[in-house]
């Protein structure tokens, strides 16, 4: 379910980024192009569309963001593998530390006569 909506985010996003790449600032882009004809093949007000469709995948996209904060797994629910390898790591650092080497014959004393 979570790579399902983390998947859906990713399409939405790029749709998105698509429709604002479209439209230009100040009454350029798609809707300058069908400024002087408005009845070509039906199109009337690319403008609004656009400006309906980025609205729409905002909103979508802000709901699918809360939605998958609920969807995620927390950090409290660890898996099996987890705890074991916890459990080995929390094994390891009890252990006693390992002795001192004893120092090497004719090296202890080191100052000059």
């Amino acid at each position: 379910m979570f790579y399902v909506i983390i998947i859906v985010a990713i399409i939405i996003c790029i749709l998105l980024g698509l429709i604002i790449l479209i439209q230009e600032p100040k009454g350029g882009g798609l809707t300058s192009g069908f400024a002087g004809s408005n009845n070509i093949m039906g199109v009337q007000r690319t403008g609004d569309f656009l400006e309906k469709g980025t609205w729409i995948l905002t909103i979508s996209l802000m709901v699918l963001v809360l939605f998958a904060n609920v969807v995620v797994p927390q950090g409290a629910s660890q898996s099996r593998e987890a705890q074991e390898i916890q459990n080995q790591i929390n094994k390891g650092s009890n252990a006693p530390a390992a002795p001192a080497p004893a120092p090497l014959p004719g090296l202890s004393d080191t100052s000059k006569r």
